[in-house]
């Protein structure tokens, strides 16, 4: 059976997997518009407490133009998650050609206040061939 994440990063104890779904429902490749959600699950597999703070992403579409993304929390939260802890979400990306990639960074702090990064890995955004136009 396939694990519902295609792509997964490590960093210090913390893994960030992936899964993403082209949503044909939602684009509007007429007008160049293709829509993609992607499922994040965090978990803490480290022996700290820690919160995610902020976001950073790098959305890189077909021509090469890159989107740089960097806010508070992830979908209004800045979940803390206690050893053992889990923490998913679901958000979307829109490009305006059939394919791109997404990747970044969350920024944690431990209990003792001290920050972070935890990579999040690339994944490729790509519509399937019959939604490519």
């Amino acid at each position: 059976m396939q694990s519902l994440f295609q792509h997964a990063a490590i960093t210090a104890g913390i893994t960030v997997r992936v899964s993403v779904n082209f949503m044909p429902d939602q684009s509007r490749t007429g007008a160049g518009r293709w829509f993609w959600v992607y499922h994040i699950r965090i978990e803490n597999g480290s022996d700290e407490r820690v919160q995610l703070q902020k976001r950073h992403w790098r959305i890189t579409d077909a021509n090469g133009m890159v989107n740089i993304v960097d806010g508070e929390g992830v979908v209004g939260e800045t979940p803390v998650l206690s050893p053992g802890d889990t923490h998913d979400y679901v958000s979307g990306c829109e490009l305006t050609t059939n394919m791109g990639n997404m990747e970044g960074f969350y920024t944690f702090t431990r209990a003792d206040g001290s920050p972070f990064e935890v990579r999040i890995p690339h994944f490729p955004l790509a519509a399937p061939a019959e939604q490519a136009r």
